[in-house]
């Protein structure tokens, strides 16, 4: 896979994470699969690794200047994906990747037309 893209596929889900607070799932994981080729497993992997590091450091840092950022809340929150995490990657391994694949659209189906017609 030439590095150029998958920069690109990186700088595309930061720029959507710095502006409505979203990447890997919405931005990442559909790329993998649909462009290169990934089960839903493989994308899922793939995005959380490379979410290992601080990589929305510097965009949250100019929330928080900003007064948007509640420092506990967003502790709590990362507490609840730790877990999360670790949970739904055992459940994702133990189900075959065209049900994750399919799961995974239907999610995005509903939350878009939950924003786009109830906003």
């Amino acid at each position: 896979m030439p590095a150029a893209f998958m920069a690109l596929i990186g700088l595309a889900a930061g720029v959507l994470s710095g502006l409505f607070g979203i990447g890997g799932g919405v931005i990442i994981v559909p790329l993998l699969m649909l462009v290169l080729g990934l089960t839903a497993q493989q994308a899922a992997g793939t995005s959380l690794a490379a979410l290992l590091l601080p990589v929305g450091l510097f965009g949250a840092i100019q929330y928080w200047q900003a007064g948007h950022v509640n420092v506990l809340n967003a502790g709590v929150l990362a507490l609840g994906l730790l877990l999360g995490a670790y949970l739904g990657a055992r459940l994702g391994l133990s189900l075959p990747s065209e049900v994750v694949q399919r799961g995974f659209g239907v999610l995005l189906v509903v939350v878009g037309l939950r924003l786009a017609l109830f906003a």
